[in-house]
């Protein structure tokens, strides 16, 4: 068995890590190209380190030139991807969630095994994480997703409710497979450090006393009239709640929150970001989490720390269904409404994603099924 695990973002890396380890742990052949969809070369070295997974074989460096020109970043990928999938000729060519790096992978993929004669080999394409839907159009990823799921052979989906997201668009059910999110993988993998990583230099904070933020969607951040309302929303819960905000803030933004607090006094606490570890902690001991991440969302359910998501939609049903988490939009009344119901919301939910054996189930899927094909 060989495989190749497309990625290029830091929530993919995350959450293929598991099966990356795994891997390499069971001796199976594989390797890692990177796009460089999210590069920096600090960060990166030490997020490969946190990990413990590999450095990647093959580096595209194809980042964003605009978040207008998302098809022009998508073919750059393609270009490059393609001669690397035709000289190695995987079994497997993995792919997770719904990234321009995502969407890349599967097309490739999928146009190499159409069109390549591989009566002697056997190339297919995963999805990990398939059948999310937050049903709205209007998102790239949700556009990446769907097309994603459509070409892929074999699809990795974390619940019965994204299962039925798949049925629900004629998808061979024998082609799904419920395994549960590799993310409670991450978390379960490394709990031990995360009791380590619990304290921080960060003055007058202590832990379960402070509301977390974290936003980096275009839509929110880009937006300047959008963002200036979010910020005095959380100057507002500071003065009510008499509770203090941390933000990692994530170097895009910072320029446009830069402009806005120099001509205004904020309580909030900026910080640089962190490592995912580090990050992982300073979720596990927050009071509260607002976020438009979903992957934020699903970690907060995992850790048992009520989460309000400042988005009109999600892909993460599950986490609204079970009260973990709640859909505020971006409305300041309304905001605040939801922020307070979920400060004083009492812990009492089961999660949802899998019971942290998901990359071992994974890989038993994908045996069975090479095992089938070469009969």
């Amino acid at each position: 068995m060989k495989i190749a695990f497309v990625a290029g973002t830091r929530p993919e890396f995350i959450k293929l890590s598991p099966l990356i380890n795994l891997w390499n742990k069971k001796k199976i052949k594989s390797f890692i190209v990177h796009s460089g969809q999210h590069y920096s070369h600090n960060m990166n070295k030490i997020f490969f380190k946190e990990l413990q997974i590999p450095k990647p074989k093959y580096f595209l460096n194809i980042k964003s030139k605009s978040a207008l020109m998302e098809s022009e970043h998508t073919g750059r990928m393609m270009i490059s991807l393609e001669p690397i999938l035709l000289k190695e000729i995987p079994n497997y060519v993995i792919v997770h969630g719904d990234t321009n790096t995502t969407l890349a992978g599967s097309l490739v993929a999928t146009k190499i095994s159409i069109k390549k004669n591989l009566k002697n080999n056997y190339l297919k394409l995963v999805h990990v994480e398939s059948g999310l839907r937050s049903f709205d159009k209007y998102m790239p990823e949700e556009i990446n997703r769907i097309i994603s799921d459509q070409v892929s052979d074999i699809l990795l989906t974390p619940t019965n409710l994204t299962k039925k997201n798949l049925l629900n668009e004629n998808i061979d059910k024998k082609k799904i497979f419920v395994t549960g999110n590799t993310i409670v993988d991450v978390v379960k993998n490394n709990i031990k450090i995360l009791k380590k990583k619990k304290k921080f230099n960060i003055e007058g904070i202590q832990d379960k006393n402070y509301i977390l933020v974290t936003l980096h969607r275009p839509e929110t951040v880009d937006n300047i009239i959008r963002l200036k309302k979010l910020i005095n929303t959380f100057d507002k819960l500071i003065k009510i709640h008499k509770l203090p905000i941390i933000w990692p803030v994530h170097p895009r933004t910072k320029k446009n929150l830069n402009k806005f607090f120099k001509s205004k006094k904020s309580k909030i606490k900026l910080i640089n970001p962190l490592g995912y570890f580090n990050f992982l902690a300073l979720q596990k001991n927050a009071k509260l989490i607002l976020t438009d991440s979903g992957g934020v969302q699903e970690e907060a359910c995992i850790l048992k720390v009520p989460c309000v998501t400042l988005r009109n939609s999600t892909e993460r049903p599950e986490t609204v269904q079970i009260k973990s988490n709640i859909v505020s939009g971006y409305k300041e009344k309304i905001i605040l409404k939801n922020v307070k119901k979920m400060l004083f919301k009492k812990i009492s939910w089961n999660n949802p994603f899998g019971d942290g054996n998901i990359s071992h189930k994974i890989l038993r899927v994908l045996k069975k099924e090479l095992k089938n094909k070469k009969r």
